[in-house]
């Protein structure tokens, strides 16, 4: 989970979240360069009372100026599609769960074997320990294995949820009438924490995952 003063994204625990930060890492070298060369060029102008008086019309500087923001743009754009695309594959699941957003907590059912269904609310915090974090550890926890391919299937009750875990590269909308699913593969152990991540009501930031 994400600790106190820190910069970074959360350490990976799927396949999709270390893509998810590798194109991070892409994408933020690429910003880091238009905005060296940009601040350079401002100073640049800034500081330097020369003309070059070929450059008063300059179509050449124009085509460039058209021509490498496009290019930078399919650097950004096509890693982008790829994993787009990644994130929305369903691969043979192993198990299905299913997610149901209400005010405010989340109830879940896992079909595929036996019908077992519980409710998970957020623990109270005069009953919290030193070993809970506030506001994020639920009475019932959700229990799935690793190396398998996990489809969730994510509805909501009332008003809209967003049932979200982000070290596992997961945000899925919980809409009432309605349901998404997605497929993570968890790939090492660990308790993983979430939070609803759509402004849902009064209890909005009091229905942890």
């Amino acid at each position: 989970m994400t600790t106190w003063a820190n910069m970074n994204l959360q350490d990976s625990a799927s396949p999709i979240m270390e893509q998810l930060i590798s194109f991070h890492d892409h994408t933020l070298m690429i910003i880091l360069m238009i905005l060296t060369v940009v601040a350079y060029m401002m100073i640049t102008l800034a500081l330097n009372k020369n003309v070059n008086r070929f450059m008063l019309e300059g179509q050449m500087i124009e085509v460039a100026w058209t021509i490498i923001p496009a290019i930078i743009l399919i650097f950004i754009a096509v890693p982008s599609l790829r994993l787009l695309y990644l994130m929305d594959e369903i691969h043979k699941p192993t198990l299905t769960l299913k997610a149901i957003g209400h005010q405010w907590y989340w109830s879940y059912e896992y079909s595929d074997f036996l019908k077992v269904e519980f409710d998970s609310y957020m623990m109270p915090q005069d009953e919290s320990n030193k070993n809970t974090f506030r506001l994020l550890d639920t009475d019932n926890h959700t229990t799935l294995p690793m190396n398998s391919f996990i489809r969730i299937i994510v509805t909501a009750a009332d008003v809209l949820h967003s049932w979200t875990v982000p070290s596992l590269g997961i945000k899925t909308d919980a809409t009432p009438g309605r349901l998404n699913q997605c497929s993570f593969l968890i790939n090492r152990p660990g308790l993983f924490y979430g939070q609803c991540s759509e402004i849902c009501g009064a209890n909005h930031s009091f229905m942890p995952i």
